[in-house]
């Protein structure tokens, strides 16, 4: 494992620690001391950013972060990975192209259900200008992309640091309050097969197979999804796949490439359960019909 990370100056120094702000915390790839993995460390004069540390990395598949809580806010961007981050009994799916803020001193664990990319940034436990008091999901479009990649490769004492911090800030917002969750089931069973379908939306395997592959009756299947997350297991499933879509299409994928992606072999019909879902087309989420 190889942990990129950028270190800023700031109010709070996590030399010598995890990014939790505990050392001995188990944590995901992505988010393990940078200094302790190998990585450099850059410094400055001081400065007024609320940013303590970049962390880019690589999560490994089915790694874990351990209940633990932290004084220091942290926001998670998932690039390629699927995350997901679980508050107060409540799990929060972290597809590529989301990212997930959690304040600073709540309880919060994680688990990686598809490796990939991810960056983790650490802030000031004071004077972060982001003020969301609760577990906050939001969308990373491309403006945004190239901008944590921009804070992230540059030295903390960059002249363009004030200017591109204050467009990130800008730019983070919540999702709306429509924006789809994904209730995952607690059986191990349903919940193998919900982690593998948001892994990977295209699967095609209909229930009876899925049942043959957790060793389980297909009608136990049907109403440990019903009972654990409110959806028959084809309305369920569609909204992962939907919810896989939305960041596709931000991101400038076309309606037919997107479709395929997320396991729709006819566009048609990937239009009608968009609209279904998110009473409007997929067009919609396309940049250059904003």
């Amino acid at each position: 494992m190889r942990t990129e990370a950028n270190r800023y100056p700031g109010p709070a120094n996590l030399e010598g620690r995890t990014a939790s702000g505990s050392p001995d915390t188990p944590r995901p790839t992505g988010t393990t001391d940078s200094a302790r993995a190998g990585a450099t460390s850059t410094t400055a004069g001081p400065a007024a950013s609320p940013i303590l540390c970049i962390d880019r990395d690589t999560a490994r598949d089915h790694e874990l972060l351990h209940l633990h809580a932290h004084p220091e806010p942290m926001l998670t961007w998932s690039s390629t990975a699927t995350l997901m981050g679980t508050v107060a009994r409540r799990d929060w799916l972290i597809p590529p192209g989301y990212g997930f803020w959690v304040p600073g001193g709540i309880e919060h664990s994680g688990a990686v259900l598809h490796p990939g990319h991810m960056v983790t940034i650490t802030f000031a436990a004071d004077g972060c200008p982001l003020t969301w008091t609760e577990p906050t999901c939001f969308t990373v479009g491309p403006l945004l992309r190239e901008i944590i990649t921009h804070l992230h490769r540059i030295a903390p004492d960059d002249h363009s640091r004030p200017a591109a911090e204050a467009l990130m800030f800008e730019l983070l917002t919540p999702l709306p309050a429509h924006h789809i969750h994904v209730t995952l089931p607690v059986d191990p069973r349903a919940r193998t097969i919900a982690e593998q379908l948001i892994a990977h939306p295209d699967d095609q395997r209909e229930l009876t197979a899925w049942a043959d592959h957790v060793h389980a009756g297909t009608r136990t299947l049907s109403r440990l999804f019903r009972a654990e997350t409110g959806l028959n297991f084809a309305a369920w499933r569609t909204q992962v796949r939907i919810r896989a879509a939305i960041p596709m299409l931000a991101d400038g994928t076309s309606v037919n490439a997107t479709a395929r992606a997320v396991g729709y072999r006819k566009p048609s019909a990937f239009i009608a359960a968009f609209r279904r879902v998110t009473g409007q087309t997929p067009g919609t989420y396309l940049p250059q019909l904003r």
